[in-house]
């Protein structure tokens, strides 16, 4: 199979972001172990001109002839038409990763320009169908295939660590942590240590007792939507209104971490919650666990192997492409 992949090469399109990492070491390097043929094509320099990127990615595909054209869709760089016409000639699919808030006024104007779709949120399932999009496969975000750590016997350097962009609700909900007497050390984009390479990541996974993985969706706690005018205009303007399933969810497990989770509805397909991995419902549950688990460190500590053990078994890209792929060609 010879495969065209579209994507962005770096993080949304700046270069300054670094490299799209979950594109170039999750969907590309496993597509390459998966197919005879990847061939990327990369659209960063087309972001502002957008009908030239149209011209220039039909004479790729013209020229490459691929038997899959693999797109992951950013924004609405590319036009309906352009979609249709390269669905016309050739096989093509499309990862959807933000269903649970952007079906509506997203996927719904593009899942039919696609021959093949793959969503991260099973319960936009029925919208597919709905909308005469049969070929739709319920996949999930999951682990750029790094060699896992050799061993789970590390010293910590940290208590509680956090990995992600800072914004509103993540910092009212680390700043409340902290102010209840837990060490919380917080690193990425927004945040005084500022964000880290791949490597140091997943060292820092390995290396805290206690993995937080916050939220990115609105927090309707009162307390933190009265607490600031910025706060209560943030939570009003955001679109994300429900708590979804990211790669951080299998990163940490992979990486040897212990993960404490904002439950996101789903997640319980792929973890034994309690036993692979826990889970908070608000601060308060959440202050009431780092305790816990940082007093009771046999009972993290399986929790933390028998993720670990699922992880590596069964949530790498390699695992999710390979099932698309099967299932796109037993449908061709």
């Amino acid at each position: 199979m010879k495969i065209l992949y579209v994507d962005l090469e770096y993080d949304y399109g700046i270069k300054a972001r670094g490299k799209n990492l979950i594109g170039q070491l999750g969907f590309m390097q496993s597509l390459k172990d998966l197919a005879n043929e990847v061939v990327p094509f990369y659209y960063d320099s087309y972001l502002k001109k957008i009908d030239k990127l149209q011209t220039v990615l039909i004479n790729k595909a013209e020229q490459i002839k691929p038997d899959l054209i693999f797109f992951c869709l950013f924004q609405e760089q590319f036009k309906q038409e352009t979609l249709l016409k390269l669905k016309e000639k050739f096989t093509t699919f499309n990862w959807f990763g933000d269903d649970s808030w952007r079906f509506d006024n997203f996927t719904s104007k593009y899942a039919n320009c696609f021959s093949f779709c793959a969503t991260t949120d099973k319960f936009s399932i029925p919208k597919y169908h709905k909308i005469g999009q049969e070929n739709v496969i319920m996949s999930q975000w999951a682990v750029i295939n790094t060699p896992p750590p050799s061993s789970l016997n590390v010293d910590y350097e940290f208590d509680v660590s956090f990995i992600g962009g800072a914004n509103y609700a993540r910092k009212w909900f680390i700043k409340t942590l902290v102010n209840r007497g837990i060490n919380v050390h917080a690193f990425g984009n927004g945040w005084p240590s500022g964000p880290v390479t791949l490597e140091c990541m997943n060292e820092i996974f390995l290396h805290s007792k206690i993995n937080l993985n916050l939220s990115n969706s609105k927090c309707f706690d009162v307390r933190y939507v009265l607490s600031h005018p910025m706060r209560l205009a943030h939570t009003i303007k955001t679109k994300k209104n429900a708590t979804q399933m990211k790669a951080r969810h299998f990163e940490i497990c992979y990486n040897g971490g212990f993960q404490l989770a904002d439950y996101s509805a789903g997640l319980d397909d792929y973890f034994i919650l309690g036993k692979e991995l826990t889970c908070y419902r608000d601060i308060d549950e959440a202050t009431t666990l780092i305790k816990y688990y940082l007093n009771n460190n046999a009972e993290r500590e399986n929790i933390k192997k028998t993720g670990f053990i699922r992880a590596v078994n069964e949530h790498t890209y390699t695992h999710r492409l390979k099932n698309v792929l099967n299932f796109i060609q037993e449908r061709i």
